[in-house]
């Protein structure tokens, strides 16, 4: 079974790390929902079928190793011990990020830069006559404003990734009448872990 990333610390300083926020958040989803097929395949153990039975040679097309059902256990085992666990510690850094874009950042480095381009960009002299580029002025995005962007599609992503994952887990495992967010909150709450 894959072994998900270890969730880094959470600091304004990992948000803004938008390569480490973007490598944790690629190798996480990498280990478990883009290997979700491999995953389900491992849970089958082979030999545990019934013994040979001659009639099995009449199908035409035997059941591809990707269709046959899983063990229920092994089903609940790989979803409360490897699904579940990587969706919230990915959930965990988006909802803290998302935090983080939205508070004041008073570390910001460019802040004084930005006040320095808006001071001159104000101060600027537009005819438009002689030059029509001249009124065009694009301020720096603070980096709260980056963040917060990125953190819009990353929960984009996240949420198409996860209806993917969980559509192919309920093709090999009984996932009830759930949807993924049903499911992962039952398992927050405490439902799916003792089982």
């Amino acid at each position: 079974m894959s072994r998900t990333p270890e969730q880094p610390g959470l600091t304004p300083k990992f948000c803004f790390n938008q390569t480490a926020l973007r490598d944790f958040l690629r190798i996480s989803r990498g280990t478990v929902d883009d290997t979700i097929s491999q995953n389900l395949n491992a849970l089958v153990t082979p030999g545990t079928s019934k013994s040979f039975d001659p009639l099995s040679t009449t199908e035409r097309a035997p059941r591809p190793i990707h269709r046959r059902p899983i063990d229920p256990q092994a089903c609940h085992d790989f979803k409360n011990k490897v699904l579940f666990p990587s969706w919230q510690s990915r959930s965990d850094v988006l909802s803290y990020c998302a935090a983080v874009a939205t508070s004041p950042d008073p570390d910001d480095p460019d802040h004084v830069i930005r006040e320095t381009e808006d001071l001159k960009a104000r101060e600027r002299i537009i005819d438009e006559r002689l030059d029509p580029y001249s009124a065009r002025y694009f301020p720096r995005e603070a980096r709260t404003e980056a963040l917060a962007g990125l953190m819009r599609n990353e929960r984009m992503v996240e949420n198409i990734i996860r209806s993917r994952t969980w559509g192919l887990v309920g093709e090999r495992c009984e996932n009830g009448e759930l949807d993924y967010e049903g499911a992962l909150d039952a398992w927050r709450r405490g439902e799916g872990r003792g089982r």
